[in-house]
């Protein structure tokens, strides 16, 4: 399998690092490997992201998926795939993004809502199908929504999970989840990112079991 694919099925859980500074990005990002995250994105609102996402890539490239999210235009797809990034995850389903990504050999991550905008995503080579915010695409929408989508589509639900929520939302379709302040804020210390991780990683762990 390809690295993606690997990710994909180890765990598919996206650590969404919102705030990163670069001075940090090595040593938060070893705690998220430790705990066993594949999957990390560092969205672009952050501090000088490409820096981090650049050194991220440097040190666990070959083992992890790295990427940006907050992914708005074409120039930035380009930039984030420039410095070594693999995927490409956006608040919205902006089909140009999509169509330099995948022409970039990216992983393409839109955020869709509606049947409409999932179906449009799918047709120009999404990878996953982001559901956010996920507060307002609850798991009943999920499951209806996964009645009609293909079978092979990947859905991550996105937007206030936790590890109690996630459930839910994998009993309702969801392969995997975006996580955001739940997991990691730049406020916490690397303590409670590991206590953090790891409380998501075995709840994870756990779904198949619930």
């Amino acid at each position: 399998m390809t690295l993606w694919e690997n990710a994909l099925s180890d765990n598919s859980m996206i650590a969404i690092l919102r705030g990163l500074e670069p001075v940090r990005a090595i040593e938060v990002a070893d705690i998220l490997v430790d705990a066993g995250f594949r999957i990390i994105e560092v969205p672009l609102n952050s501090p000088d992201p490409l820096t981090s996402i650049e050194a991220i890539v440097r040190k666990h490239g070959n083992s992890v998926i790295v990427g940006a999210g907050t992914v708005l235009t074409e120039q930035q797809a380009t930039d984030v795939i420039g410095v070594g990034g693999q995927i490409i995850v956006s608040p919205n389903m902006n089909p140009a993004v999509g169509k330099r990504t995948v022409e970039l050999g990216g992983k393409w991550c839109p955020g869709v809502m509606t049947p409409s905008e999932a179906f449009a995503a799918l047709e120009l080579g999404a990878s996953v199908l982001k559901f956010f915010p996920a507060e307002l695409v609850p798991p009943k929408a999920i499951s209806a929504m996964r009645a009609v989508l293909p079978k092979d589509a990947v859905v991550a639900a996105v937007g206030g999970i936790t590890p109690e929520t996630m459930v839910d939302f994998y009993k309702a379709g969801s392969n995997g989840f975006g996580l955001g302040s739940a997991l990691f804020k730049p406020s916490y210390d690397n303590h409670a990112l590991k206590q953090r991780a790891r409380a998501f990683v075995t709840a994870y762990r756990e779904l198949d079991a619930a």
